[in-house]
């Protein structure tokens, strides 16, 4: 993301309220879409994936940056439908095509293959993806190295530990999803290794690729009932990678009171969730910047190009970590400034992140 601090989710919620009630959301268009203006306006219309679109993460992200664009362009006319099961992507997305839109984002990786089936099927339709890359010529993919950010939060998170554990889950088994995994707990390893320390990194093994799930990218109690599990086992910090269903952390860690903390991701939590004081910092990756600027050179005429893309990494802000907030005092200055060294040596080169996960530029 480069930086979505000023963003509020009260806009969020504010903003797709409106739209639930008053535009798209399956209606068929307005023929007279745009009367009184100059000209026709250019339709951005989003499918969300299952979490809903004030899901707190990618969903609420990917719409703030088409609102975004439209403050930016106001001939830029957002609209969205929500996705309440996998089964929905396909007609949601046939759905933007019939109705004519300009451009026509899908939002997460599980939302691939029905994108590129649709886009192959209409190949003169711009489509954008986050999360994702289908590999055709008319979607543009947005995808980020969040590997790089989150190696900072495991350092972070071991430097901080007072158990020497920590833990992370993820929703499912997925790239977007695993890559968080894989940087975080080589953050943790790289901690061990500097500092001569033995932080245990539960919920994720990197070389076999297996963890813990909730299987679910909404259900709270899922989410808590993973991080419950990882709390018994002595985890004090936790980095659930599972969009709504890691708010299920979030509102145990809060009620624990300092028992155990949290890492976010996607989106700054002290701003999308009511759990500030529970949440260390975020792993954020800077969504609604990379679907602004699609959106905007897309309406102002340019063709996008599905390669190379969009890749967000830290030396482009595409992914950063999230201010500590509540959490600012409590962090040492040395810890700091060392998790400050890593983002530069990572954009350097000099600490190189990997991840099977990762998207290639």
């Amino acid at each position: 993301m480069r930086s979505v601090r000023g963003m509020r989710i009260a806009s969020i919620v504010a903003a797709g309220g409106l739209v639930l009630s008053a535009a798209a959301c399956g209606e068929a268009p307005d023929e007279n879409n745009g009367a009184g203006d100059a000209g026709k306006k250019f339709s951005a219309c989003m499918v969300t994936d299952v979490g809903g679109i004030d899901d707190k993460s990618f969903n609420a992200s990917a719409w703030q940056g088409l609102k975004d664009a439209q403050a930016a362009n106001s001939n830029i006319d957002p609209k969205f439908v929500a996705s309440k099961a996998e089964a929905d992507y396909e007609p949601n997305l046939t759905q933007f095509v019939n109705q004519k839109c300009d451009f026509i984002l899908a939002v997460g990786g599980l939302m691939g293959d029905a994108t590129k089936k649709i886009a192959q099927a209409n190949p003169n339709q711009q489509f954008g993806i986050v999360d994702a890359d289908p590999g055709v010529d008319n979607i543009f993919p947005m995808q980020f190295d969040t590997a790089q950010a989150a190696f900072q939060a495991g350092y972070l998170a071991a430097g901080m530990s007072k158990t020497g554990k920590v833990g992370t889950y993820g929703a499912l088994p997925i790239p977007p999803v695993t890559i968080f995994m894989d940087g975080f707990v080589d953050g943790v390893a790289y901690y061990n290794q500097t500092k001569g320390k033995n932080v245990q990194a539960l919920g994720w093994d990197k070389a076999s690729q297996k963890g813990s799930f909730t299987n679910d990218f909404a259900k709270q109690d899922e989410g808590k009932k993973v991080s419950d599990t990882l709390v018994a086992q002595g985890a004090d910090i936790i980095m659930p990678v599972a969009g709504g269903s890691g708010l299920g952390t979030t509102a145990a860690a809060k009620a624990s009171n300092g028992k155990y903390s949290v890492i976010w991701v996607d989106v700054d939590g002290c701003e999308s969730t009511p759990d500030c004081s529970a949440i260390l910092t975020t792993v954020v990756k800077n969504i609604p910047e990379a679907v602004k600027e699609a959106v905007l050179k897309a309406a102002g005429g340019e063709k996008l190009q599905a390669k190379p893309g969009f890749v967000g990494d830290l030396a482009n802000n595409g992914v950063s970590i999230a201010p500590f907030h509540d959490f600012d005092s409590k962090v040492p200055a040395e810890l700091k400034a060392e998790v400050e060294k890593i983002k530069a040596d990572i954009a350097a080169g000099t600490i190189t992140v990997t991840s099977k996960a990762q998207p290639t530029k």
